[in-house]
C-alpha cells in the first residue's frame, strides 16, 4: 500500500497530553497521511439525539473512521479504565448510520504516568471496541510507562525500545490495512 491514511484518536482532550503525542508519533513513524480526530463532542444523551440528531462533530468523526485505511487509538488510564471522553465518543459513533468500525484495522496504545503504561485502559478499550467488529491488532503491545519521561520537546519518543515497538505496530497496521 503506497498511500496509507491513518486516523489517530487520543482519549485525552488535553492539547499536550502524552496520548496525543503518542498518536502523533505513530503517524510520523508510519509514514502515513495522518489525521487527528477531535473528541470534543457533547455527552451522549438520547433525548438530545432524538431532538437534534447526531451532532456535527460526531458525524465528522464517524466519517473520518470510515475514510481512513486504519485507526490508532491511544487512551490514558483513568481509574483503571479507558477515559470517559473516549467512551463517550465510541457511544456516539455507535449511533451513526452504518458501522464505520466494521472490519477497520485498529491498533490500541496507551501512555500513562504509572508503571503499567495503561495496560488496564487498553484492555477495557478492547472490550468496548468488540461489539463494533473492527480488526483489532494484538501486538506488539504499546504501553508507555512513566510517560512524562519518554517524550522530548518535539513530542518524539526518546526510548529506542518504545520507538522500535511502535514502528513495528504501525508496520503491522499498514499490512493489515493492505490485506
Amino acid at each position: 500500500m503506497t498511500d496509507f491514511s491513518l486516523l489517530g484518536i487520543s482519549g485525552s482532550l488535553r492539547k499536550e497530553s502524552f496520548n496525543r503525542k503518542l498518536i502523533r508519533e505513530a503517524g510520523r513513524l508510519s509514514g502515513a497521511t495522518f489525521t487527528e480526530a477531535d473528541l470534543n463532542v457533547p455527552l451522549y444523551d438520547g433525548d438530545v439525539e432524538a431532538a437534534d440528531g447526531i451532532p456535527a462533530g460526531v458525524q465528522t468523526l464517524a466519517n473520518q473512521i470510515a475514510a481512513a485505511d486504519a485507526v490508532v487509538i491511544s487512551t490514558p488510564e483513568y481509574n483503571q479504565a479507558l477515559s470517559g471522553v473516549l467512551k463517550n465518543a465510541l457511544d456516539w459513533v455507535s449511533r451513526t448510520e452504518g458501522n464505520p468500525w466494521q472490519g477497520k484495522p485498529v491498533a490500541i496504545v496507551s501512555a500513562a504516568a504509572g508503571r503499567a503504561g495503561g495496560a488496564r485502559a487498553t484492555y477495557s478499550l478492547r472490550l468496548a471496541m468488540t461489539p463494533f467488529q473492527p480488526r483489532l491488532l494484538t501486538g506488539p503491545e504499546i504501553g508507555i510507562a512513566g510517560a512524562m519521561n519518554e517524550f522530548d520537546e518535539n513530542g518524539q519518543l526518546t526510548n529506542e525500545r518504545y520507538a522500535k515497538s511502535l514502528t513495528a505496530l504501525m508496520d503491522a497496521l499498514k499490512a493489515e490495512a493492505a490485506r
